[in-house]
């Protein structure tokens, strides 16, 4: 900026020639200056009010708005914002196949202690020991007392519990924000949820995770909040579930037995409509798991999915089967059943003497061990492996828990024609009831392999066919004759026409030093109604012993067999199956004219 001299030269010599004064022309430089700097400060002051007025009518207007949207809206308490990393706890329900809360979330509170705020230490710590008397007063007050700044105390509090708490009124003790996993049915269907714990947390939040389970199968999808929130769909159905459960347990106490598992399937879709493992668990108060014995001591212990086991004489049905498949033999070849079957040292019986041989369907319906030996001779160790492994007998099931991926099959590496004998009749390989609901289910609906599933689903697999509509259908009329005229006569159910086979295994050493001799797993693995199979149910007892006669009784017929009648006489309804009457021939009827 240039500013103009107050006495310029020029104009000092011209007043000088004209007689005036000079100091005039320097006074009214002055004045001019002095106006010229008023103008623009007045200027530049009307601006900054214009400004300034322009923003306190903005105030006034966002206030105004904010004051108007307050009044209308429900009045809620504030909470403290959190400034840090945000810990997403809120987790989707899981709900049964008809929309029952299986699994869901409850806020809740956690305790922590802040000890250098306490006034009465000693005080505190007695009646926290009051209110959790799995807390040691000791151990409080030594906490309290040390040099430590922070320690939880409890992780999860009932109201109650917190109101306790809160009538303490020491200011060292301080609630934190916490989202609960809660289990409305407590056991129910305890070995198919798993549960879930906390994972990374502060004072604020907590992380809900998966520790086992669909909970922990699913973990990442329960928590995605892309998915909004939306309910895993499971396949069971609650009420069937509970149903079943009852008659097992009472049924494992019935029979003395040490545990039980059982597997209700859909043949057509492969959903697991119930599954039970006994003894259970409350996932709400989840056990530790153990860290010595045996793992399937643990009520942890899925025994439906990770229990292999040899499961006896309900594989004959795959011999008989297979055998038909290859043209071996039809349900009227005679078979060979004259016995002890010698092999080398060894010598296979049956339970009674069956006389020098019956036709194959009364191999089924005896159960002859010496009869399936002879017929899987002829098949072959090869073509028996290939057949096994197309209905998944050397795989894990790939059902929706993390469980299931340990529970691979137990078979002999050096599969010889011995082993080829005794895995006929269900000797040597191991296996879960699991896996034999899924190859039950493939002779159920006809011959197709169909996988199990915990997800719901409406319209059935369209699985690789493993045995023809013809052979499938021969193999159920066997079965049925099983319960009609065979070992599993107890399994005969009014109104729902029950097939099934019944297997009694001796059970193996925990060392592997041979079998017990009075220790066996009793399994009956069934199909209803048998002429138009819509369900498979297994139902096995670790240990049975039946003992209302004068002599202990042990065999599935008389253990588990029983059991499985009782069930789906209480869940057939329950599925929507109505009673019918068996189909059959009309005998001495003459039909005439009119």
């Amino acid at each position: 900026m240039i500013r103009k001299p107050l006495r310029p030269l020029a104009s000092i010599l011209r007043a000088r020639d004209a007689g005036e004064n000079p100091d005039a022309i320097e006074r009214e430089n002055v004045r001019q200056r002095h106006e010229e700097m008023r103008d623009k400060g007045r200027v530049r002051a009307e601006g900054r009010l214009f400004i300034m007025a322009i923003l306190f009518l903005g105030g006034f207007i966002t206030v105004s708005a904010r004051m108007a949207v307050v009044s209308v809206s429900e009045a809620v308490e504030p909470r403290a914002n959190y400034s840090g990393n945000r810990i997403v706890a809120q987790r989707a329900d899981i709900v049964d196949r008809r929309g029952r809360i299986l699994a869901t979330n409850l806020e809740t509170y956690a305790l922590y202690a802040q000890p250098p705020q306490m006034i009465d230490k000693e005080r505190v710590a007695r009646e926290l020991a009051a209110i959790f008397p799995d807390l040691k007063e000791e151990r409080l007050v030594k906490d309290f007392t040390g040099k430590r700044k922070f320690l939880w105390i409890k992780k999860k509090l009932s109201p109650e519990q917190k109101q306790a708490v809160h009538d303490i009124g020491d200011p060292g003790l301080q609630f934190g924000t916490r989202e609960m996993r809660l289990y409305p049915n407590g056991k129910l269907a305890a070995h198919i949820l798993g549960g879930a714990s906390f994972g990374k947390e502060d004072v604020r939040a907590a992380e809900v995770i998966g520790v086992a389970g669909v909970e922990k199968y699913f973990d990442e999808v329960l928590r995605d909040p892309a998915n909004g929130g939306k309910a895993l769909t499971l396949s069971i159905d609650l009420t069937v579930q509970a149903a079943a459960e009852r008659v097992l347990a009472g049924g494992m106490k019935l029979m003395n037995a040490k545990s039980a598992a059982a597997v209700l399937m859909d043949v057509n879709t492969g959903e697991i409509v119930s599954m039970i493992s006994l003894p259970d668990f409350d996932p709400n108060d989840r056990p530790r798991p153990p860290t010595k014995g045996l793992p399937s001591d643990s009520p942890l212990f899925n025994r439906a999915v990770q229990g292999l086991y040899e499961l006896g004489s309900v594989f004959k049905i795959f011999a008989a089967t297979q055998a038909m498949e290859l043209g071996l033999a039809n349900p009227s070849t005679l078979v060979n059943t004259a016995g002890p079957l010698r092999w080398g040292k060894f010598k296979i019986r049956d339970f009674r003497d069956y006389g020098s041989e019956m036709t194959l369907t009364k191999v089924i319906v005896k159960s002859s061990n010496i009869g399936t030996a002879r017929m899987a001779q002829l098949i072959g160790a090869e073509r028996q492996q290939g057949f096994l492994r197309d209905l998944g007998f050397f795989e894990p099931i790939p059902v929706e828990l993390v469980e299931a991926h340990g529970a691979k099959p137990l078979y002999p590496d050096n599969w010889s024609e011995l082993s080829t004998m005794t895995i006929s009749y269900g000797h040597g390989l191991s296996t879960s009831p699991l896996h034999l609901a899924a190859g039950y289910a493939a002779i159920a609906n006809g011959g197709k392999r169909v996988i199990p599933t915990l997800l719901k689903r409406d319209t059935p697999q369209d699985g690789p066919r493993v045995i023809s509509q013809e052979n499938a259908e021969a193999a159920r009329r066997m079965l049925r004759m099983v319960v009609t005229d065979g070992t599993a006569s107890f399994g005969d159910v009014p109104g729902y026409a029950v097939g099934g086979k019944t297997g009694t295994a001796d059970k193996p050493k925990e060392n592997g030093g041979g079998y017990y001799d009075d220790k066996v797993i009793a399994t009956f693995a069934s199909i209803f109604p048998a002429y138009d199979p819509k369900y498979v149910l297994i139902v096995s007892l670790d240990e049975p012993v039946e003992t209302s006669g004068p002599e202990p009784r042990r065999t599935a017929g008389w253990t588990a067999v029983p059991v499985a009648a009782e069930m789906i006489t209480r869940i057939a309804p329950l599925l929507g199956l109505r009673p019918d009457v068996e189909p059959g021939r009309l005998t001495d009827i003459t039909l005439t004219s009119n």
